[in-house]
């Protein structure tokens, strides 16, 4: 009894003490949620506030959204926003709803936690599972993560989208392929991209699901659960044509991703290759790009079959580097996926490396655009420069981080080898 009432003591602590260090932030420092929507690392042309607010006026007034190209969000922002109370009048309200969803993020990431399923999957345990963090612990570090506040106080569309996605693999962990699937769906819709973890979340829902469902092949299974997802994709996509009026949606959100149209900078790698791409390279590079970045889906899933987790992590993490438009928020959500694998933390080699590399960009990246931008003394080629040095940190840490899990697997599979050095000749 006295156990139960402080694990609720401690959980209420956190997610209120998140909630007030967020309301204070906001409150005390009026100007600085402006600042942060301006910033090219939080705010993108497909996450950015500043750009809602442009669609919601024109929304408001019986125009569309999508006229004059600067909105390129999913319609369902569009009623939801209008529920609130006019933002610049009662910002309150905003900053209400972005805590609310940073916290039910924290919540689904907890249950990931608790579930075990990091150290201890359906076809693969762990030898080193004891050694992790409790969900509490991984909780508050996303929580406080200072990207995560960045992109909360910065008002980005993209909590929404890491929202849903964590609730999709919590649903998975839990059982509950359908809730998994809806929850993806959802993920989709606001971004896109989420669609390529279709594939491992599906492997993630055949390993949970109840005993008395375990009769079922994969194919069965996935043939049962595929057509959940674009069920609620078509349902959603007909709720937008209803608020709009028109599929002009289609083209001004998803085909904006597909195409690259708009080339505003941000930490990724695409936007400076296309401003420098020559108008008849660019539909081949695109599909390169394109192509590049879901190549990985396949290769990862059927390598680490064993352990469909990890691949949604690692998934995230070159999703948070080589997708059209990433910002810190994408490296929010990988960074606070990582924490679940403190048992292989041991394994990984170049932690000291990945973290003064993540650390270094984090500093000079926005010192580089005041250059670039403001103090005119520098160019593109200053800020694109760190960006190159951000996506270096991070396929660091995906890449060790699979290293890592490959070498407890293999030590599971060669128990001679554990604790002995492999070079590579």
């Amino acid at each position: 009894m006295d156990g139960g009432k402080v694990t609720v003591g401690r959980t209420a602590g956190l997610y209120i003490g998140a909630a007030v260090l967020r309301l204070a932030i906001f409150t005390l420092l009026p100007g600085l949620p402006d600042l942060l929507t301006g910033r090219v690392e939080i705010s993108t042309p497909v996450t950015s506030f500043k750009r809602l607010q442009e669609g919601l006026f024109l929304y408001n007034h019986n125009v569309s959204p999508y006229d004059g190209g600067v909105y390129h969000q999913a319609p369902l922002f569009l009623p939801l926003f209008s529920l609130l109370p006019n933002a610049l009048s009662y910002p309150i309200f905003t900053y209400l709803l972005y805590i609310a969803v940073d916290l039910l993020s924290a919540s689904a990431l907890w249950k990931i936690a608790d579930s075990g399923e990091a150290g201890s999957s359906a076809q693969f345990t762990s030898p080193r599972r004891e050694k992790r963090w409790s969900g509490f612990v991984i909780a508050a570090a996303f929580l406080l993560n200072p990207f995560t506040l960045a992109t909360c106080i910065g008002r980005s569309t993209s909590v929404f989208t890491t929202c849903a996605i964590l609730h999709a693999i919590a649903k998975a962990v839990s059982g509950a392929p359908f809730g998994a699937m809806v929850a993806l769906s959802f993920a989709s819709y606001l971004s896109m991209y989420p669609l390529l973890l279709l594939p491992p979340l599906l492997l993630l829902c055949y390993d949970r699901q109840r005993p008395d469902r375990a009769d079922k092949s994969a194919l069965s299974f996935a043939a049962t659960h595929v057509p959940v997802v674009f069920g609620v994709l078509a349902l959603l996509f007909g709720m937008s044509y209803l608020i709009t009026g028109s599929w002009e949606f289609l083209p001004s959100t998803y085909g904006v991703q597909l195409t690259l149209s708009d080339l505003t900078p941000n930490v990724g790698l695409w936007w400076y290759f296309f401003i420098e791409m020559f108008d008849s390279f660019r539909s081949f590079f695109l599909a390169v790009f394109w192509l590049h970045l879901s190549c990985y889906v396949g290769g990862l899933t059927v390598r680490i079959r064993r352990q469909p987790l990890v691949v949604l992590t690692l998934l995230l993490g070159i999703f948070a580097i080589f997708k059209p438009y990433p910002s810190i928020s994408d490296t929010s959500l990988f960074l606070g996926l990582v924490p679940l694998y403190r048992h292989v933390f041991p394994l990984m080699r170049y932690t000291f490396v990945i973290a003064a590399v993540i650390l270094y960009a984090s500093f000079l990246g926005p010192a580089f655009y005041y250059l670039w931008i403001y103090a005119g003394s520098g160019n593109a080629n200053f800020f694109y420069a760190i960006t190159l040095v951000w996506g270096l940190g991070q396929s660091l840490l995906v890449c060790d981080l699979m290293f890592a899990v490959l070498r407890d697997e293999w030590e599971v599979e060669r128990p001679e080898m554990v604790g002995k050095e492999i070079r590579q000749i």
